[in-house]
């Protein structure tokens, strides 16, 4: 059976992503697992500290597994029992508890929040998100606040055009397309021509033999902006998500975190689907 892993701190941006999973869940039909991962607790302070006052690691581990046990019957009365619902509390850093259960599992994909709209959940979500991409090997789905689920029909790829068949991820991008039965728009933002050379008709050959009978459509768009012009192609084609490859560009840092245009990004409710060369 295929598996949607949800990492959660129990936040409303975590609560939407989950949302989304559950629909995709559906949709596919996989099984959810929903994480939560915790830290042994440090003391900063030169004080003696009163066992009284004291949170032990079991009362951290207690807590987390019954906020998830909550969340689970939740989840479970929301869908009338319709898809199977695992829990797993782990001791550990988020990025470190996600390779090795994505090693151990190969789930299908991992879906996270992106950052909120509090100053809070923008700098826990926001950090925590954007270090998931660029270090898990996994295939993970950023999904914006207020963003809800619609079956994937229309999935796009933000492609440089350089070293293809060094650098796509060719079978996952194959399987995630043929499994919602999807089109597929491989997009090239060029800003001022800067970037198209003699390579890149050979390059896009390559990846057209790469994806093989997929059949992609191919856009070619001159945009100052990278961000920009990917959001604007994504509403007027009506994207449902849209992949892109974490390597030697900030793209997602600018989507997600630090864009130039703040205000775009705001308005943009199309998730992201990060996987790695």
């Amino acid at each position: 059976m295929k598996t949607i892993i949800v990492p959660t701190d129990f936040s409303p941006v975590a609560a939407n992503a989950l949302k989304y999973a559950i629909d995709m869940a559906n949709d596919i039909g996989a099984q959810i697992i929903l994480l939560n991962t915790y830290q042994v607790p440090v003391s900063y302070s030169d004080a003696p500290i009163s066992p009284v006052s004291t949170i032990s690691i079991e009362d951290i581990r207690a807590s987390s597994e019954q906020r998830l046990e909550d969340l689970r019957q939740e989840v479970a009365r929301l869908t009338n029992g319709s898809i199977q619902v695992l829990t797993e509390a782990r001791l550990g850093n988020t990025i470190d508890v996600l390779e090795d259960m994505c090693s151990e599992i190969r789930p299908f994909t991992v879906v996270m929040g992106s950052q909120g709209t509090t100053g809070l959940e923008r700098m826990i979500m926001g950090s925590t998100t954007l270090s998931v991409i660029r270090n898990l090997r996994h295939p993970v789905i950023v999904v914006p606040p207020g963003t809800t689920y619609k079956t994937i029909r229309k999935i796009g790829l933000a492609c440089d055009f350089k070293d293809v068949v060094e650098t796509i991820p060719a079978e996952y991008i194959k399987n995630i397309v043929q499994e919602f039965n999807a089109e597929l728009f491989v997009l090239n933002i060029d800003p001022e021509g800067e970037k198209y050379d003699e390579d890149t008709p050979l390059e896009s050959a390559w990846l057209d033999t790469l994806l093989g009978d997929i059949r992609p459509n191919y856009y070619f768009l001159q945009r100052k902006d990278i961000v920009q012009g990917i959001n604007e192609f994504s509403e007027t084609h009506d994207l449902d998500v849209v992949i892109v490859i974490p390597r030697k560009h900030n793209l997602l840092e600018k989507i997600f975190h630090k864009s130039r245009n703040k205000e775009l990004v705001k308005k943009a409710h199309i998730p992201i689907v990060s996987i790695h060369e």
